[in-house]
């Protein structure tokens, strides 16, 4: 158990340097404006959506193939909701050093998915999720909401937090049974 919660916390520092740190320096001085913030958003959504896709044509294990099917399902709500604000707002995601590096992390890690199958793929997913989802929920918690200038956009991110971190929860319990 102990080699299994020192190989996540590798795993969720490792997905936190490849995604946050280049963009968090490269934006460190300058705030990212509400369109980077919704590119953001919506792509580390799309990612999540991609893994769970992915997931679905790899595994054959029920809870992995469950999990994948919620991850999907609730972050093409939040894509859908960010979308709707968006539009409205008549603000036009921008593309950003923060979206390029989670772009960059999404490509090594479906590389380094892709390769493996069966319980390693699935033990391999599960950490992934937990992860990603622990680095997104900091990112959106000490960046993305103290950035935002447009309230309903700051709401937005602040309303999905407790799903993130619901999922951060059920990818670590599903983790674990690998």
């Amino acid at each position: 158990m102990k080699r299994m919660r020192k190989s996540m916390n590798w795993l969720a520092v490792t997905v936190a340097l490849i995604l946050f740190v280049p963009a968090a320096k490269a934006q460190s001085q300058n705030p990212l404006s509400d369109p980077e913030i919704a590119s953001v958003a919506v792509t580390a959504n799309q990612i999540d959506v991609d893994y769970g896709q992915l997931a679905l044509k790899k595994s054959h294990n029920a809870d992995i193939r469950k999990f994948a099917e919620t991850m999907i399902s609730d972050h093409k709500n939040i894509i859908q909701q960010a979308a709707a604000l968006a539009q409205r707002l008549h603000v036009t995601p921008k593309t950003n050093a923060m979206t390029q590096s989670l772009l960059n992390g999404e490509t090594t890690t479906m590389k380094t998915l892709k390769a493996k199958s069966g319980t390693a793929f699935d033990k391999a997913y599960a950490q992934n999720e937990a992860a990603y989802h622990e680095a997104v929920v900091g990112a959106v918690k000490t960046k993305l909401i103290p950035e935002t200038q447009n309230a309903e956009l700051k709401g937005l991110l602040q309303s999905v937090v407790p799903l993130l971190e619901h999922h951060t929860m059920m990818a670590k319990e599903l983790a674990s049974k690998f």
